[in-house]
């Protein structure tokens, strides 16, 4: 049985992928996108109802807008490349909430929120769009769906661990556990949620540009962000990349951004 865990578990990573349309990329899928968007679009409702929405405001006007023109850039962008039925699961939806957490959001399936706190830092509407952009690709990329696969390996590689130290002593396999949980999130969880990041980056700046904001926008954005977050725990511990890393790649991805607009005749 203790040799027989492992093919299994290789089994389960390879049959439960997909390919991205707007990466390329082939992606952890062990989790249904009928039932995660099911959830999420449920868990935003309650969201909604329990927070205090913003509306008919020049604000959250803007908020609609930009999101709307992120959306379009988005379908231009999927029906260019022969995928325009991507998004037929997806139900957008753009709201600003009264808070004071300097942050945005995206749940699986293009359910979206801005909170108040954000714009003093975002400032203009290509700000806005920066921090649009960058969440809706985290919606476009499946990386809800990815985390949640995630998950379930790291519960499969728990339970092989408990298997192959079943006959050790109590001690070893407390010590075996810890390691796990230890090393499975240092170098599996924490790396791959700053993978997710910077491919949210990256699309994300695509989108805006298509959009017809300015990528240039982008970098001063995230340079007040810095100066508001008064620097980075280390990248190695953390889910995010260095401030200064982001705004480096950001600042490379900007001319293949251009040319993407350009392409699709934005």
């Amino acid at each position: 049985m203790k040799k027989q865990w492992l093919p299994a578990f290789i089994l389960l990573i390879f049959s439960g992928c997909i390919t991205n349309p707007l990466t390329g990329k082939s992606t952890m899928a062990l989790v249904n996108n009928d039932e995660l968007f099911a959830s999420s679009f449920q868990q935003y409702d309650e969201f909604i109802k329990e927070n205090t929405v913003i509306s008919g405001t020049a604000q959250a006007r803007l908020v609609e807008q930009v999101g709307t023109r992120i959306r379009q850039a988005a379908e231009k962008w999927l029906a260019a490349e022969g995928q325009g039925e991507y998004l037929s699961d997806y139900q957008w939806e753009y709201k600003l909430i009264q808070e004071d957490t300097v942050n945005a959001w995206c749940m699986p399936g293009g359910k979206i929120v801005v909170y108040t706190g954000i714009l003093p830092i975002t400032q203009t509407e290509a700000g806005l769009a920066t921090v649009m952009g960058h969440e809706v690709a985290h919606a476009l990329l499946n990386h809800g769906q990815q985390r949640m696969s995630a998950g379930v390996l790291q519960e499969v590689g728990a339970a092989g661990v408990s298997l192959a130290t079943g006959e050790k002593s109590s001690q070893t396999q407390q010590l075996a556990m810890t390691a796990y949980g230890a090393g499975s999130q240092l170098f599996g969880i924490l790396p791959f949620s700053r993978s997710h990041e910077n491919e949210a980056d990256h699309i994300g700046l695509i989108l805006m540009t298509i959009a017809g904001y300015d990528p240039e926008e982008s970098v001063p954005f995230w340079e007040r962000m810095s100066a508001q977050s008064g620097g980075n725990s280390p990248e190695f511990l953390s889910t995010h990349p260095s401030d200064s890393r982001r705004i480096g790649n950001l600042q490379g991805w900007i001319p293949e951004a251009k040319e993407k607009a350009r392409l699709l005749g934005s």
